[in-house]
């Protein structure tokens, strides 16, 4: 049994909560225990067979789970990998700590950087003065033949001391850029390249009070059938190309993937009507693709998206306009699916 000292086992139980949260897995004992025998282990045999069904950002699903050897849902939860349209959402504590990391790591590598360009500047000032001194030193006469070798030798001494203070500064600069492209990062969605949840939820609480708005949600159509049948790789590419064909069809508003098979627009300055067929469009354009898979150019059959819009303005909390169109969503997948309705 592996032991962990008291922060690792902190951080340990946030791990476990993130690949929840990332994976929308229901809070029961069982997935807590599944998360923890992979995050216990990241390099044994369950932990690559997780990679693997989840490489390029496919969530594991129940499902997946029970044949990994996990057990089985508990009646008082439900298989998000049977919901098409679930409420769950990650812990906005964890986006909170994310973002209070990168701000702390940040402000260590300012106070780092201040430091070596002060301590850079003192040194290089420091081997001028030994080299003035010992150039007095050399005119002086034998005298101080001695003194002269001893301070030449603390300017070689400085000399190197300035070089690496010098290294240590582009060191610090270079981690500075690094925190700027994590930053940048970490609203991205890696699969799709489209904002993530982080961003879409920054960007509608950046609208102006009072702005008129409406907030779509799209989500494809038994999506759970691609990836059974046709396998991961596949599912990933047609997520790509929904998300893409999503995107171009609302161009100058906001596109994110908000989780695993759905996708979130902020049309801004846009009324309830013009949304819905901006909407309509993309559901159109989506329907009209032929996907086929590379591996055997069978084809996949249709891909279809079903949306929920929902109008308001940006005084309104974004979690009441996400619920209304959500509703919207749920009623346009009981109506047969493939259609867009507005909330009620």
């Amino acid at each position: 049994m592996v032991e962990f000292p008291r922060q690792k086992d902190a951080e340990l139980y946030e791990a476990v909560g993130r690949f929840l949260a990332d994976h929308k897995l229901g809070i029961e004992p069982g997935h807590y225990a599944f998360a923890y025998r992979v995050l216990v282990d990241p390099t044994g045999p369950l932990a690559r067979s997780v990679a693997d069904l989840t490489d390029g950002g496919v969530r594991l699903t129940a499902q997946d789970i029970v044949q990994l050897g996990g057990p089985a849902p508990t009646s008082a939860a439900t298989p998000f990998d049977e919901c098409e349209s679930a409420t769950s959402r990650p812990p906005s504590e964890l986006i909170v700590q994310a973002d209070a990391m990168i701000a702390r790591a940040e402000m260590q590598v300012a106070d780092f950087s201040q430091a070596v360009r002060s301590i850079h500047a003192e040194t290089s000032g420091f081997g001028r003065d030994l080299a003035a001194s010992a150039a007095a030193m050399r005119q002086a006469g034998p005298a101080t033949d001695e003194v002269f070798r001893l301070t030449a030798t603390m300017i070689d001494r400085a000399n190197v001391a300035e070089r690496r203070m010098a290294a240590a500064e582009q060191e610090a600069e270079a981690l500075r850029s690094a925190l700027d492209e994590a930053r940048g990062t970490a609203r991205l969605d890696p699969l799709t390249e489209l904002a993530n949840r982080r961003a879409f939820d920054e960007a509608y609480d950046a609208v102006p009070p009072g702005t008129p708005i409406a907030l779509a949600l799209c989500d494809i159509d038994h999506f759970k059938r691609v990836n059974d049948d046709f396998g991961h790789a596949v599912g990933d590419r047609v997520l790509r190309a929904v998300g893409l064909t999503i995107a171009t069809e609302s161009a100058g508003a906001v596109v994110a993937r908000y989780g695993g098979e759905e996708f979130a627009i902020l049309f801004i300055g846009v009324d309830i009507d013009a949304a819905v067929a901006l909407v309509d469009r993309a559901r159109s354009a989506v329907a009209a693709r032929r996907f086929r898979s590379r591996k055997t150019d069978a084809p996949i059959g249709a891909i279809t998206i079903s949306g929920g819009v929902a109008a308001g303005t940006s005084d309104e909390p974004r979690e009441a306009l996400y619920a209304r169109a959500d509703a919207a969503l749920y009623r346009a997948k009981a109506a047969g699916r493939n259609r867009a309705f507005s909330a009620a």
